[in-house]
């Protein structure tokens, strides 16, 4: 058996169609010792394959970070499988908030020194000094107050789409652009109740360890992230604080939490706050474009590219046997 995806985007394409099963979106992540990260990965990813689940999931030796879905027949057999192996046993997992089209195309475990990409050198600061986890509740209620501040932990095409009110959402692209500028952004208010969330928790546990480690005293966190928060809200019938889309890294690239368009097109400015990729390759831009301008531009995220891409196509006139052989 390969412990790797050997088709092509096609092929995928062409199985998933062919599944007559729908499937369940999730993800989870843990900080926990793993001492040997290839041989954890090869052993996870043959068992989650012959469960028949796709996703990205990364390990490291500091633990485990995933977004996967599993087709719903296989759920159980799922469950059974992650209480077989002790450090994901009691993995508190969260489930995706709609189910629009399906989120991933293979399977794709990766060892990495760290599960998430964060930039920090940790033999600086303490990594395990977190702030205090807060549930969704205790976050709803106290990110309602006036003496405290909202921090968006993910970067400025996330928050863009959707973020909690009121919030400070550093204009950063990586990480650690963004803990740098939370640290510099609030240099006067160490003494203040901050309230810190991300995507699904795990961000936040780096970032209130950094700020903590820069003389913050009162650091919170919301625990299980936007995605946990939102199941919550939904469930007890609340207002939701977050508003607009939660910008999700898979083939959906956005959750809809509320009716609210926050976002613009980056073409022409109307309301939309759908993400998608530049058609033309090489560019691959992630930007927000409305449905008028993607037709117009055919997916393209500017004239220049449009022209490129158009360049690119074969002509109307080209027989189908010359494409096909080119």
């Amino acid at each position: 058996m390969f412990l790797y995806n050997r088709l092509g985007k096609k092929q995928l394409q062409e199985r998933l169609r062919a599944e007559d099963f729908h499937r369940k979106t999730l993800s989870f992540y843990r900080y926990v010792e793993i001492e040997d990260p290839r041989e954890f990965r090869d052993m996870l990813y043959f068992q989650l394959d012959l469960l028949g689940c796709l996703g990205r999931i990364y390990v490291a030796h500091e633990g485990i970070n995933a977004q996967m879905n599993v087709p719903e027949p296989r759920i159980h057999d799922f469950q059974t499988l992650m209480e077989s192996i002790p450090q994901l046993q009691q993995m508190p997992v969260k489930w995706a908030l709609e189910e629009k089209q399906v989120s991933f195309l293979k399977l794709k475990i990766k060892v990495r020194e760290k599960i998430v990409a964060d930039g920090l050198d940790e033999k600086v600061f303490d990594a395990s000094n977190v702030g205090k986890h807060l549930t969704p509740m205790e976050f709803h209620e106290l990110s309602a107050r006036k003496d405290v501040r909202v921090i968006d932990m993910r970067n400025n095409y996330e928050s863009e789409v959707g973020r909690f009110e009121n919030a400070l959402c550093p204009d950063a692209k990586t990480f650690r652009e963004e803990v740098e500028m939370v640290v510099e952004q609030l240099s006067g208010e160490k003494n203040q109740k901050i309230l810190l969330y991300c995507t699904g928790g795990v961000r936040c546990e780096k970032a209130s360890a950094w700020l903590r480690h820069h003389g913050y005293s009162d650091v919170n966190q919301l625990h299980g992230g936007i995605i946990a928060y939102v199941s919550e809200i939904q469930k007890r019938g609340l207002p939701s604080r977050f508003i607009g889309k939660n910008f999700v890294f898979d083939e959906r690239l956005g959750e809809r939490v509320t009716p609210d368009v926050i976002a613009r097109c980056h073409t022409c400015g109307s309301p939309c706050d759908n993400h998608d990729n530049c058609r033309w390759d090489p560019c691959h831009k992630l930007f927000i474009q409305c449905e008028s301008c993607k037709e117009k531009l055919s997916g393209c995220c500017s004239q220049p590219c449009y022209q490129n891409y158009i360049s690119e196509q074969p002509h109307p006139s080209t027989p189908q046997n010359l494409i096909n052989a080119s």
